[in-house]
């Protein structure tokens, strides 16, 4: 859906970030920790390359990235985080995955499943509604932008696709592997995303509005207050003001 919510949502989404720096700190910190299992280096790593330069944006102290890494290659010791994801719908079947990174596995399930319990939701089974969706790097700009340069500078940059909503806004689509370099190659031409992270994007978002809207964003923010999440993806846009 290429709607007007879109960029009211956009702006929603960073404003709620924004206002939790804190926790996005602590989430950047995980996910750098289990990244780094993979290796070390950020060059030959890209997880840990694209957590570093998050957390670079975030401002996260250089001496808290170092010691993330160390815990994950083993060099100090640590928590030691697990991976979980789960699946399952919204309010009016909407498909929603919520990634965690977990040093306790049964507290993380138990909490996740008394919040779609809780606010009108359920949880499915693995598989049940990740095929909705893409993983990719989505880098996104304001409306105002002119389309026709940003395009022809995405695709020459080596973007998968550009995708021009209703509003104005313009969501450049990568595949996750080349998502660093075409930021950089963008934002070197003069073009700055308002948001850029590589993402579980849904193939097809469909609206909620009133009752609905609210009770799913309800049930988002819920999953948002969960120490152990990490990221949360639905198949909806949510008619919000401004």
């Amino acid at each position: 859906m290429a709607g007007h919510s879109k960029w009211a949502n956009i702006k929603h989404r960073k404003a709620a970030a924004d206002a939790k720096k804190s926790k996005v700190t602590t989430r950047l910190i995980k996910e750098i920790t289990i990244a780094a299992k993979m290796g070390g280096d950020p060059d030959s790593n890209p997880r840990l390359r694209l957590a570093m330069e998050k957390a670079r944006e975030n401002n996260v102290l250089k001496d808290n990235v170092e010691r993330a890494i160390k815990r994950g290659t083993g060099e100090m010791d640590g928590v030691n985080y697990e991976e979980l994801r789960f699946e399952g719908y919204g309010i009016g079947g909407a498909g929603v995955i919520v990634d965690c990174l977990t040093d306790n596995k049964i507290r993380t399930v138990a909490e996740v499943r008394h919040v779609f319990s809780k606010y009108g939701g359920n949880l499915g089974t693995d598989g049940c509604v990740a095929f909705q969706f893409k993983h990719c790097g989505q880098l996104i700009f304001a409306p105002g932008i002119n389309e026709d340069t940003i395009m022809d500078s995405a695709l020459e940059s080596g973007a998968e696709d550009v995708l021009v909503n209703d509003d104005g806004s313009i969501e450049v689509i990568t595949i996750p592997a080349e998502f660093l370099e075409v930021k950089k190659l963008l934002e070197n031409k003069g073009f700055k995303p308002e948001i850029a992270e590589v993402i579980m994007k849904a193939d097809n978002e469909t609206a909620l509005v009133g009752d609905e809207a609210l009770r799913m964003q309800k049930l988002l923010d819920a999953f948002d207050e969960l120490d152990d999440v990490q990221e949360v993806y639905t198949t909806v846009v949510l008619e919000v003001d401004g």
